[in-house]
């Protein structure tokens, strides 16, 4: 009777024992976390206040009680891709495709974790960034949006939707309007008009460039009648008559065959005539 009564007993004993040691394992195992590259964890602690928003679990090994949990974030920079609808200034629709660059701020992960959650990119991003752009669309015109104020607006998008986005945990690190779809009627007329504003600069820079030319040509011509000015008022009848003498004292001494008659002219020149 004894030995039947032993044998059930270690039976017993080796299933608890084996219970217990699994029941082990299975703690200890969960009790081991490993935060990857590019990640950040965040500890909830169940009987010690909940999330901890002191610090951050790094990227490693962590031995963690396992009565607690463990949130993993990625915290390198993510992209996320929005389409939508907005009125500009007059009341027209304008679509919009604008990306942004994020990711959650590490030193306020716990925080971020807390109050908006794992799906804090729905949560706040994206209404965030919707809101942003309803905003800074709303202050132009479809002409400005199409053409010279994309960079201004890029980048005020990016200013607003940021201010937003630093009270919620998240840092931003770029706005991009990637593409800006007008009405067809809208963009056809908008594209007429800068194409008259075209040409009419052309026409702008002709007339200045003959402007500048006729106003060269007058002064060019204002100098040579000063000149001739000057000179006619130098050229006094004695002088002319000075320089015709000298001419003629010239031609005399000339091997050339040729009769000067000295005093004959009207104006009292010499007269010179080529005996041929």
């Amino acid at each position: 009777m004894a030995r039947s009564f032993e044998a059930p007993t270690l039976s017993r004993l080796s299933i608890i024992g084996g219970l217990i040691g699994l029941i082990l394992l299975i703690v200890l195992f969960k009790s081991f976390v490993t935060i990857q590259s590019g990640e950040a964890g965040v500890l909830y602690e169940r009987f010690n206040n909940g999330v901890n928003t002191e610090e951050s679990l790094n990227e490693g090994f962590h031995l963690v009680a396992p009565w607690n949990k463990v949130f993993v974030y990625e915290v390198r920079q993510q992209e996320v891709f929005e389409k939508m609808a907005v009125l500009s200034s007059n009341g027209l629709e304008i679509a919009l495709d604008i990306s942004l660059w994020y990711k959650p701020s590490i030193a306020n992960l716990g925080f971020l974790h807390k109050e908006k959650g794992e799906n804090y990119l729905d949560r706040v991003v994206k209404p965030a960034a919707r809101s942003a752009t309803r905003s800074v669309v709303g202050r132009y015109t479809p002409e400005q949006i199409y053409s010279s104020k994309r960079d201004v607006i890029q980048e005020e998008i990016f200013a607003e939707t940021k201010k937003i986005l630093d009270k919620q945990f998240v840092q931003l690190n770029e706005v991009l309007v990637r593409d800006v779809t007008l009405p067809t009627t809208i963009k056809q007329a908008i594209e007429r008009k800068l194409k008259q504003e075209q040409e009419s600069l052309e026409y702008e820079f002709r007339l200045q460039k003959a402007t500048k030319e006729a106003e060269k040509q007058r002064i060019e011509a204002e100098g040579k009648a000063a000149a001739n000015k000057i000179l006619n008022a130098s050229l006094s009848p004695n002088i002319l008559k000075e320089k015709g003498i000298q001419a003629t004292l010239e031609l005399a001494k000339s091997p050339n065959s040729k009769t000067v008659i000295i005093g004959s002219g009207g104006d009292g020149m010499p007269i010179i005539l080529n005996q041929n």
